[in-house]
C-alpha cells in the first residue's frame, strides 16, 4: 500500500509541475495575443496547450510552439522535454505524436536526437518507477504475460541485449509493457538503457521525419510531389534495414517461438495456466 501511495504522489507531483509549466506561459511573439491559463489567441481562434490526439491538433500545436520558439527557445525545449518524459515515465500512449511534434518544431535532425534521448530516459524512468513501486502490481494484473516474458528472457539470457533489441524492432509486446516488465525479468540497467536507445531509433526516425514533412505540407498535391515521395521512400528503407538485420540474427540465436507480432501467443499462455 505504501508503494501505491508513493506512486500516486509521484504522478500527482509530476502532473502539477507540467500543469504549471503549460498554464503560465511567458510573453509570446507580438502577433500572438495571450489568453487565460495557457491559451493563446491567433486570428480570433484560441489555441490551448495539450497533448495532441490527431493530426489537426498536432499541426495547430506545432504552429503555436514554432511561434514561441522564436523568442523563447529554452521554454519550448523545457516544455517539450517535460511533456515527453511525463508520457514515457508513466507509460501513457501517444509517443508517436510527440515524435512527429519534435520533427515539426525542431526539424528532422535535432528532433531525432531529442526523440531518441527522451524516449530512452523516459523509458528508464518508467523502469525505475516499476522497480521501486510497481513490481507486485505488474505481476498481479498481467500474470500470464509476465510468466511468458520471464521464460523467454531466461531462454535468451546469453543474447539478452539482442533479445531486447528484437522486441523493440518488432513490437510483439507494447513498449510501455516492456518498460514496466524488465525489472521483474532482472534486466541489468545498462543493457536496458542501450537496447531502448538503439532499438527505438528506426521508430523515432520514421515519426520525426514524418512530422517534419507534414509541417511543410499545405495541400494534397504536396504529398504526391516527387520530392516528398522520395523522402518517404528513403525513410522506409532506412527504417527497415536494421529490423531486417536483427531478424536475420534472431533466426539463429534467439528463441521466439511462443510469441507473435501482436503479443504473447496463446500457445505460450496456456502452459502457464496448466502449471497452476
Amino acid at each position: 500500500m505504501r508503494s501505491l501511495a508513493a506512486l500516486v504522489a509521484t504522478v500527482a507531483a509530476a502532473t502539477f509541475y507540467l500543469y504549471l509549466l503549460s498554464a503560465y506561459l511567458p510573453p509570446g511573439p507580438e502577433h500572438l495575443q495571450p489568453g487565460p491559463e495557457g491559451e493563446e489567441e491567433r486570428g480570433g481562434q484560441q489555441l490551448r496547450l495539450k497533448f495532441p490526439s490527431d493530426l489537426d491538433e498536432l499541426r495547430e500545436l506545432a504552429e503555436l510552439l514554432k511561434f514561441y520558439k522564436r523568442e523563447h527557445y529554452s521554454y519550448v525545449l523545457l516544455l517539450f522535454c517535460s511533456a515527453y518524459l511525463y508520457k514515457q515515465s508513466f507509460a501513457i500512449p501517444g509517443s508517436s505524436f510527440l515524435n512527429m511534434l519534435a520533427g515539426a518544431i525542431f526539424g528532422p535532425w535535432e528532433g531525432l536526437v531529442l526523440a531518441c534521448l527522451l524516449s530512452t530516459f523516459g523509458s528508464t524512468f518508467c523502469f525505475l518507477l516499476s522497480s521501486a513501486f510497481g513490481k507486485h502490481y505488474v505481476v498481479q494484473f498481467f500474470p500470464d504475460k509476465v510468466a511468458l516474458m520471464q521464460r523467454k528472457a531466461e531462454e535468451n539470457r546469453s543474447s539478452l541485449f539482442f533479445f531486447l533489441l528484437f522486441l523493440r524492432f518488432f513490437p510483439m509486446t507494447p513498449n510501455w509493457f516492456l518498460n514496466i516488465t524488465c525489472p521483474i525479468l532482472n534486466i541489468p540497467m545498462p543493457i536496458f538503457f542501450f537496447s531502448v536507445f538503439i532499438g527505438l531509433i528506426p521508430y523515432n526516425f520514421i515519426c520525426v521525419r514524418t512530422g517534419s514533412i507534414l509541417s511543410k505540407i499545405s495541400s494534397l498535391d504536396d504529398i504526391f510531389s516527387w520530392g516528398t515521395l522520395a523522402q518517404l521512400l528513403a525513410i522506409a528503407c532506412m527504417a527497415l534495414l536494421p529490423g531486417a538485420l536483427i531478424k536475420r540474427y534472431s533466426k539463429g540465436h534467439l528463441k521466439m517461438e511462443d510469441m507473435d507480432s501482436n503479443g504473447p501467443s496463446q500457445a505460450g499462455i496456456k502452459p502457464d495456466r496448466k502449471r497452476r
